[in-house]
C-alpha cells in the first residue's frame, strides 16, 4: 500500500460520498513509542474505520499500512510543504482544517507516544472545541516509559524513588530541582536539545559521574543504547540521531543485567525473505520475535491455470461424491479450491463426507480460517513423503471410494501421486493454479542483495532459491543463508550458495528457530573471543573500510 501523503488536507472517497454538512470528528490517538505492535485495541479499532490519518514527526508509515485501509488520505503534521518543523498551533489549524474536509468522516491525529505528554493535545483538542468539532482521545504507550523499558533501564528503584521527565526543549526548567542522586531524570526531544538540556543539568551540580543512557529509535529493530557519564555525554552527543532519549540515574547501571530487548539473537538482522507477503506472515512475525526485520522479496506469481476446465470438473466431481479424500498440499491450493467454490456459490459445507489432508501446519491454517480441520495432517516431515508416511493405503473394506482430489501447482513432483497410487489410490492431479518467476525487485533491493546488506536469507523451497537468483542474483557470501530442508539445501549449493543453516523440520517456523540459534552462536562465539557481537552485514560492511 502507498497512502497519499500531503499537508493540505482533500476529502477522501470515502468522506467524499457523505452527504452531512457536519464536520469529521478528530480521534486523537497515541501511537506508541515505535513498535506498531504497543498500539492499543481502541487505537487499531479506530485506525481501521479512518478516512484521513493525520501523523506526527516520526515516519507513521508501517502502522498506516498495517492497520489503515488502502484509500485512506494521509497528511504530514510533522513538516511542511518545504521541510520546515511545524509548531503546535500550525498543527492544530491542519487537524481542523482535515475534520472540516472530512464531512461526517473520521479523522485520526496519531500523535507519537502518548497524546497528553509532550504533543501538543491541548493546542489541538482546544481548536478542536472552538471549532466545534467533536473528538476523542485514545491514550497510548508513553514513550518516556517505554523506551528505557526496551533499554532494560528501570526509571525508579530502592535508591532512586523519583522521577523527573523534562522536554528538552523547555527553557524554563529549574534543573536545581534534579540533581540529586535519588532522582531519575528522563529527557525527551531533538539530539540538539538534549545536548543543551544535559549540559544545563551538569551545570546546575548533578555529578559528573552520573550515568546516562541514550537511545535512539527506541523500541524498534533499529533501536540503539550507549552509556557514558553526564561529564563525559557531550562527545557522544554529536552522533545521536532524531529520535532519542535520555536517562539520567542510578537505574542506568542496572542495564548490563537487565538489557532483554538488544540482546535478542537476530536483534538488528535484515532478513531476506524471498516469497510474497501472504505467505510470508508468520515467517515475518518470529523473525520480529527474535529481534530481527525482514525485508520480503516475492520470487514467485501465481497465476490460475490455462484452461479452468480440469479444475471446474474437479469441484464438480467433489460435490457429487467422487472423491474420498482431497489433499491440499500449499497454502495457494486453498486459495484456488476456495476461490472456484466462491465461483460456483459454494461454501465448506459442500467437504460433508469429504476426508481432507493438509500437508503441514501453515496449510492447516488456512483450511481453519475458511471453517475446515483438516482430517490429516504429518506427525512428521511435512512435506509429500510426510504426508505419505501418515496417508493410509486404499482398503476395499472401509474406504466405499478409491479417488483422491490433489489441487496443486502446475510444477509440482509426482512424488505424492506415484506415492498414493502405491497404496491403491487413484489420483486426480489437478493444476490449480501455474507458478510464474515474478518480476525483478527494484535496483536498490538487487544491490542489497547482491551487496551484502542482508544480514541472512531464509529459502522455504527449491523454487525461491532458483528465482531469487534468476531475477535479483545470488546473495552476497557474507548473507548467512537458511533452507528449510536437504532439498532446499541442495538446490541452494548447486547455485553456489554456502548453506549454513539447515532447519530440523520443514516448516518455516522450525527455519527461524535454527535461524536465531546460529545467531545466538555466533554472539557467544564473540563473548568468548572478548568481542562485542556484530551482524553479518555490518562485519562485512568493516572489512570493506578496513580494505579502503
Amino acid at each position: 500500500m502507498s497512502p497519499t501523503r500531503s499537508t493540505t488536507p482533500t476529502p477522501t472517497a470515502a468522506s467524499a460520498a457523505k452527504t452531512t454538512r457536519q464536520p469529521g470528528r478528530v480521534a486523537f490517538v497515541g501511537a506508541g513509542p515505535g513498535d506498531a505492535g504497543l498500539m492499543t485495541v481502541r487505537a487499531v479499532e479506530l485506525l481501521a474505520g479512518a478516512d484521513v490519518v493525520v501523523i506526527d514527526q516520526v515516519a507513521r508509515e508501517a502502522v498506516v499500512s498495517r492497520y489503515c485501509r488502502d484509500d485512506v488520505e494521509v497528511v504530514d503534521a510533522g513538516h511542511g510543504d518545504h521541510g520546515q518543523p511545524l509548531t503546535h498551533a500550525m498543527r492544530a489549524k491542519l487537524v481542523v482544517k482535515a475534520a472540516k474536509a472530512a464531512r461526517g468522516g473520521l479523522v485520526v491525529r496519531l500523535m507519537d507516544g502518548d497524546p497528553a505528554m509532550f504533543n501538543g493535545l491541548a493546542e489541538e483538542a482546544l481548536a478542536c472545541h472552538k471549532a466545534d468539532i467533536g473528538f476523542d482521545i485514545v491514550p497510548g504507550v508513553s514513550t518516556v516509559s517505554a523506551v528505557p523499558a526496551y533499554a532494560g533501564i528501570p526509571l525508579t528503584s530502592s535508591s532512586s524513588p523519583a522521577v523527573h521527565v523534562i522536554s528538552a526543549n523547555d527553557r524554563a526548567v529549574d534543573w536545581s530541582s534534579s540533581v540529586a542522586d535519588s532522582v531519575t531524570v528522563v529527557l525527551l526531544g531533538p539530539p540538539e536539545d538534549l545536548a543543551v538540556a544535559l549540559g544545563k543539568l551538569l551545570a546546575a551540580g548533578r555529578s559528573a559521574d552520573s550515568p546516562v543512557a541514550l537511545t535512539e529509535k527506541g523500541t524498534t529493530t533499529g533501536q540503539s543504547t550507549r552509556v557514558s557519564t553526564l561529564g563525559k555525554v557531550a562527545s557522544v552527543m554529536k552522533t545521536v540521531e532524531f529520535p532519542a532519549l535520555a536517562v539520567v540515574g542510578s537505574t542506568v547501571t542496572l542495564r548490563e543485567s537487565l538489557s532483554w530487548f538488544e540482546t535478542k539473537p537476530l536483534f538488528g538482522w535484515n532478513v531476506l525473505v524471498p516469497r510474497t507477503k501472504e505467505q510470508s506472515g508468520s515467517t515475518i512475525s518470529r523473525l520480529a520475535s527474535y529481534g530481527a526485520t525482514a525485508e520480503v522479496v516475492p520470487t514467485i506469481s501465481v497465476e490460475p491455470p490455462r484452461t479452468p476446465q480440469q479444475m471446474e470438473r474437479a469441484v464438480k466431481g467433489l460435490v457429487t461424491g467422487r472423491y474420498e479424500w482431497i489433499g491440499f498440499t500449499s497454502v495457494n491450493a486453498v486459495k484456488a479450491v476456495r476461490e472456484k467454490f466462491e465461483e460456483f456459490g459454494l461454501d465448506a459445507r459442500a467437504f460433508a463426507g469429504l476426508k481432507i489432508a493438509a500437508v503441514g501446519g501453515v496449510t492447516a491454517e488456512a483450511l481453519h480460517e475458511w471453517g475446515i480441520v483438516p482430517d490429516l495432517v504429518p506427525s512428521g516431515e511435512q512435506s509429500a513423503n510426510g504426508l505419505l508416511a501418515d496417508w493410509p493405503p486404499f482398503d476395499e473394506v472401509l474406504d466405499p471410494i478409491n479417488r483422491v482430489f490433489l489441487p496443486r501447482a502446475d510444477i509440482a513432483t509426482d512424488t505424492l501421486v506415484a506415492g498414493l497410487q502405491n497404496m491403491g489410490w487413484e489420483v486426480d492431479d489437478v493444476t490449480a493454479y501455474r507458478t510464474v518467476r515474478a518480476a525483478p525487485p527494484a535496483a536498490h533491493i538487487r544491490e542489497a542483495i547482491k551487496g551484502g546488506q542482508f544480514d541472512a536469507a531464509v529459502f522455504t523451497s527449491s523454487s525461491t532459491v532458483r528465482n531469487l537468483v534468476g531475477i535479483a542474483g545470488k546473495p552476497h557470501p557474507s548473507t548467512v543463508i537458511a533452507c528449510i530442508g536437504p532439498a532446499t539445501a541442495k538446490t541452494a549449493e548447486e547455485h553456489g550458495l554456502r548453506v549454513d543453516v539447515l532447519a530440523p523440520e520443514a516448516s518455516s517456523d522450525a527455519l527461524v528457530d535454527a535461524l536465531a540459534d546460529f545467531g545466538l552462536g555466533l554472539a557467544a562465539a564473540a563473548a568468548e573471543a572478548g568481542e562485542a557481537a556484530v551482524r553479518p552485514s555490518a562485519k562485512k560492511a568493516s572489512a570493506r573500510r578496513r580494505a579502503k
